[in-house]
This record gives structure tokens, C-alpha cells and sequence, in this order.
């Protein structure tokens, strides 16, 4: 099942805004299959977001551009509301949410070839 973050924005406080990238269903198929071979490069556990995370997580955006996150939280409305969350303070696109795998993509402002998931041939 394909997860649409507008449709659980109800769950997140009002301070929060849906400002992620907009993505095609066609974009959404490409990146999907480009994920598919990713090992996830991030593992979030019940403590959520810390400091470090999230610098981890702006470093990984910032040189693979396309990554996989591994959520481990038990409840599914909460993994939802933070992939949520996530995409919204990164200001990244949510491309696919199944399970406790999160694919997120935004592009970098210098690319790295050697490094970008999204310029290296599979």
C-alpha cells in the first residue's frame, strides 16, 4: 500500500506544514526501482529524532540524494506521522512508506557522481 502524506496530516500537530517535493506517479515508479537494490543508510528507534539523526540524515540527503530509512517503531500511525515529519523538516520528497522502510529523495545542490544514488548506473 502507497502511503500519501496529505492524508495523514490530520495526525500531526498544526504547527506542522506538508512542504515536501512534489513527485509524478512516474517519478515515484523510477525512484522506487532505483531504491530497490538500497541497503537502508539510517535506522530510527523508538527514542525518534535526535540531533544526531538528523544531521546523519541531512549528510546522507546531501551526498545520496536518494536513501532508505529504516523505521523501527511498532505503531504504524506513528512511523506514518514521522516519515511525515521527516520529509517536512528535511524538506525532502517521501517516495514510498512500506512496512518500517521509508525512501526519501531530494536533490543536492552540488551532486556528487561517485556518490548520488540518482546519477550512479545500477
Amino acid at each position: 500500500m502507497l502511503f500519501d502524506p496529505l492524508q495523514y496530516a490530520a495526525f500531526l500537530p498544526e504547527t506542522y506544514a506538508i512542504s515536501t517535493m512534489e513527485l509524478s506517479n512516474t517519478e515515484k515508479k523510477r525512484l522506487r526501482s532505483l531504491a530497490h537494490p538500497l541497503k537502508p543508510v539510517l535506522i530510527i528507534s523508538e527514542k525518534g529524532v535526535t540531533s544526531g539523526v538528523s544531521k546523519e540524515l541531512e549528510r546522507a540527503l546531501e551526498d545520496h540524494e536518494l536513501i532508505k530509512v529504516k523505521l523501527n517503531i511498532d505503531e504504524p500511525d506513528a512511523r506514518k506521522s514521522l516519515a511525515v515529519q521527516l520529509c517536512q523538516q528535511h524538506n525532502c520528497a517521501l517516495v514510498q512508506l512500506i512496512g518500517k522502510v521509508l525512501i526519501i529523495c531530494r536533490h543536492a545542490e552540488k551532486p556528487n557522481s561517485k556518490l548520488s544514488n540518482l546519477q550512479r548506473p545500477s
